[in-house]
């Protein structure tokens, strides 16, 4: 999939993105407002690559991240519902995840979890890309982010 793609479905259902980024830094902002005439849909992106960043700018509790880990679908969910709080977007696609190197037994390299939010919608997914390396998780978090958007500007109700 292709931000110039998500573009057009975007503009096709009059919404605005907001982004809510941690692994990826900022890889699907970056993509969506590499297409010229990007600015009709794209709102704004939160790079909160830290915990703290994900607390403060899209009010994520804390003891979420305590109990679940900020690599969880359930810190995802909240990081989308947060950054669509946090603007003026109509919806927001959050990733979060471990990129590499390293992990562990129980969050492993390659894992990483999304979350996408609508004023009447909210869903999350978790991609094992496996150690893959840090630059092909992140591409392909990306691919997959705007691939997830492309849908859901095609299929969700209005």
């Amino acid at each position: 999939m292709n931000a110039a793609a998500v573009i057009e479905a975007l503009k096709a259902r009059g919404w605005m993105l907001a982004t809510a980024e941690s692994c990826t830094g900022g890889m699907i902002a970056a993509a969506m407002t590499d297409v010229a005439g990007s600015s009709a849909v794209f709102e704004r992106g939160f790079v909160t690559y830290s915990n703290a960043a994900k607390v403060q700018m899209l009010g994520v509790p804390l003891v979420v991240i305590e109990t679940e880990g900020a690599v969880s679908e359930a810190v995802a969910a909240l990081m989308a519902q947060g950054a669509l709080a946090h603007s003026a977007a109509d919806i927001a696609l959050s990733v979060t995840g471990i990129a590499g190197p390293g992990g562990s037994e129980h969050k492993p390299e390659g894992r990483v979890c999304f979350g996408l939010a609508t004023a009447g919608h909210s869903q999350t997914q978790t991609i094992e890309f496996g150690a893959i390396g840090r630059a092909n998780v992140r591409t392909r978090s990306t691919l997959h982010g705007l691939a997830m958007l492309h849908a859901a500007a095609q299929d969700l109700p209005a």
